[in-house]
């Protein structure tokens, strides 16, 4: 039987890891691919999902280090009589929030590579210098350089609340980056990682040659954990843990492969601690996003199943920024399913695995109440009185937390003026609390609001603003379109219940329930 390795939480160097006894997942092979098929790569993953490890290993290889690649894939298909030099720019760890910092953070990176190769730089501006650098190594060395950039965007996106310095940073980066285009002609191969694709229009433009592999299907495991890979490298860690538990938690992850993947940051968290926890979600509050989407009236309702082609999916920039691929580069959505229609692909997106679905709605439902620990106050309750089929009190509960809500927050924020406010909350707090809601679901006779089974109980609900809407209940709504048809079994209780809000006094005023055998 092996024997037990070390957990490699939060180590991003290849020799740390196959020198000092840790797990390695071998992801050797897709460096052979990516050397036979070109010269120019972009990859985009979300944070802590091994891109830094991955252009570690990179390096470590077309340096030659052959004594930490034996055993793996790439071991036996790689010529060990050539090195080349690597220079590698990491953006991950900068401050970038004033100004002239990433200039100085270039520059400062820049002395560094020059004195590890002994040599010395004087041009005028750090991205000459950049170029200098390339053209130096390989005019000195004989071999074509080597251009690792990890986390090239994250100076613009740490910058993301002050628009006027994320344009000058995306404008430095955008000459910078153009330098790889002018001295490609001492470049082996060039690698970019981050976490959103920027538009080649705004910051690619020089670099028109660069190929992005983000979501093309042979390289959709190239990053994270696949069933495989738990099976083959972590067999001793899987003891005692429940496989189905883990898949609902921190699987589903998809860039378009036959096979979907599990986040890696997660995964080894939960081997450490042997309990499931929010690991990777708690490593990074998404304030910024999370104001995006209330700031662009997006309803938490419609998040998971949006629909967005190839082309929203792919690229954003500072003045343009999609909620769409905001979610889906930051690791919020991932790829369901998707169509290939008149020339182009379309794709639905939704929530990977649970531990995103509730922290996500959990954070957009702070956000829209304006009380960062009122949730917490009544998620169990209602999840308790729900479970018992207590509707009366499943009522009193949500009376209580739409009454929680400070009258000062709706006076100071117009988000609470559209006409999803209401159905969003109810949706996020529901779905915070650990239910799988199934929104607008089809029948032959419309679409329902929202619907949930619990056990052998399925709930239906119809919202609707009195201010807002015409005639009749929300619960005649229901009744009249036969939304309980579709779910109607021997065994199966359905509940109709139609929730009526009202704008002004900014609660539930109809709260009316019917069975339905």
């Amino acid at each position: 039987m092996p024997d037990r390795l070390k957990l490699p939480i939060g180590i991003q160097t290849f020799k740390k890891v196959r020198k000092d006894g840790y797990y390695y997942v071998d992801k050797t092979s897709f460096i052979k691919n990516l050397v036979d098929e070109g010269e120019h790569f972009f990859l985009s993953r979300p944070r802590r999902f091994g891109k830094s490890l991955f252009v570690d290993t990179m390096k470590e290889l077309f340096e030659g280090n052959e004594a930490l690649f034996e055993g793996l894939m790439v071991h036996d298909q790689w010529d060990w009589s050539v090195k080349n030099p690597v220079v590698r720019l990491d953006f991950s760890g900068g401050n970038f929030t004033r100004q002239d910092s990433l200039p100085t953070n270039v520059e400062f990176q820049l002395l560094h590579e020059e004195q590890r190769f002994g040599i010395s730089g004087s041009e005028d501006s750090t991205v000459e210098r950049f170029g200098a650098l390339l053209k130096n190594l390989h005019e000195h060395t004989g071999q074509r350089v080597v251009v690792l950039i990890d986390e090239y965007d994250h100076p613009i996106l740490s910058s993301l609340r002050k628009p006027e310095l994320a344009r000058e940073h995306r404008d430095y980066l955008q000459g910078l980056y153009g330098m790889i285009k002018y001295a490609e002609a001492h470049i082996r191969l060039c690698f970019l990682t981050g976490v959103s694709k920027f538009s080649k229009v705004s910051l690619f433009s020089g670099l028109n040659n660069l190929r992005d592999i983000t979501l093309t299907p042979k390289y959709s495991t190239i990053c994270g954990y696949t069933e495989k890979d738990l099976e083959n490298v972590f067999s001793l860690e899987l003891e005692g843990l429940d496989r189905d538990t883990m898949r609902e938690w921190y699987n589903g992850y998809s860039w378009r492969g036959d096979t979907k993947v599990y986040n890696p940051f997660d995964i080894l968290l939960l081997f450490a601690e042997r309990e499931f926890g929010r690991y990777w979600f708690e490593t990074g509050t998404p304030t910024f996003l999370v104001e995006t989407l209330l700031r662009r009236r997006i309803s938490s309702v419609n998040l998971d199943g949006l629909k967005a082609g190839s082309n929203l999916l792919s690229s954003f920039d500072v003045d343009a920024i999609a909620p769409e691929a905001l979610l889906f580069q930051t690791g919020y959505l991932t790829i369901q399913a998707e169509e290939f229609v008149a020339g182009k692909n379309y794709f639905q997106l939704g929530y990977p695995n649970l531990e995103v679905r509730q922290s996500l709605n959990e954070a957009l439902l702070d956000h829209m109440v304006g009380n960062l620990s009122g949730s917490n106050t009544y998620s169990k309750p209602l999840y308790d009185k729900l479970a018992a089929d207590q509707m009366d009190a499943t009522k009193d509960v949500l009376h209580a937390f739409f009454a929680s809500i400070p009258y000062e927050w709706y006076t100071n924020n117009d988000i609470s003026r559209f006409e999803g406010y209401y159905a969003s909350v109810f949706y996020s707090l529901l779905t915070g609390i650990g239910l799988k809601l199934s929104v607008e679901d089809s029948s032959n006779k419309g679409r329902l609001d929202l619907s949930f089974s619990l056990e052998d109980r399925v709930y239906i609900f119809e919202f609707k603003v009195v201010e807002q809407s015409g005639e009749g209940t929300a619960l005649a709504q229901l009744k009249s379109r036969s939304y309980a048809d579709k779910y109607r079994t021997p065994s199966t209780l359905v509940t109709l219940i139609g929730v009526e809000f009202s704008a002004e006094e900014r609660n539930i005023v109809s709260f009316e329930v019917e069975r339905s055998a």
